[in-house]
């Protein structure tokens, strides 16, 4: 069952269909990934919507070595863009995790190099300071701050 509802989750991604990724979410759903902590559902929700609609259709996503249980499933996924700030190209690898109740997913946790993925998206700043906790941590408030925008132009 877990196994279906994250192969759901990710053939609605390849289709850029926020709303049917939105599906598969437990109304308590936490999402975390290297950029974004705790997000509940409106967020989480947003954040891929979001990310599909600055893709302007350009992104690029496959998953496999799907395993896992009713409890508990992973994956990892690849997804291809340009980084909408830069315009450079990122090809970023995630390993996903995904935790069940009710048939739905209530924890998803993606885990990237963000070093790797800074690198791509970010050019030589990314090079040479990805590693460090400045950029992250201004990756990250930007990205909050993106957030929080569309959430605001989209209720």
């Amino acid at each position: 069952m877990s196994k279906a509802i994250l192969e759901k989750f990710y053939s609605a991604f390849q289709a850029h269909d926020s709303k049917k990724m939105a599906e598969c979410y437990h109304e308590d759903i936490i999402f975390n990934d290297p950029v974004f902590h705790n997000l509940n559902h409106r967020e989480a929700t947003a954040m891929w919507a979001m990310l599909i609609e600055r893709s302007k259709g350009q992104l690029e996503i496959s998953f496999d070595s799907v395993v896992g249980d009713d409890e508990m499933a992973q994956c990892i996924w690849e997804a291809d863009y340009e980084f909408s700030k830069t315009g450079n190209p990122v090809h970023n690898i995630i390993h996903s995790t995904m935790e069940f109740k009710d048939g739905l997913i209530i924890r998803h946790t993606d885990v990237f190099d963000f070093w790797r993925w800074s690198k791509m998206a970010l050019g030589l700043t990314g090079v040479l300071l990805g590693w460090s906790p400045m950029i992250k941590n201004r990756v990250k408030k930007i990205a909050r701050m993106s957030l929080d925008k569309y959430l605001n132009e989209n209720g």
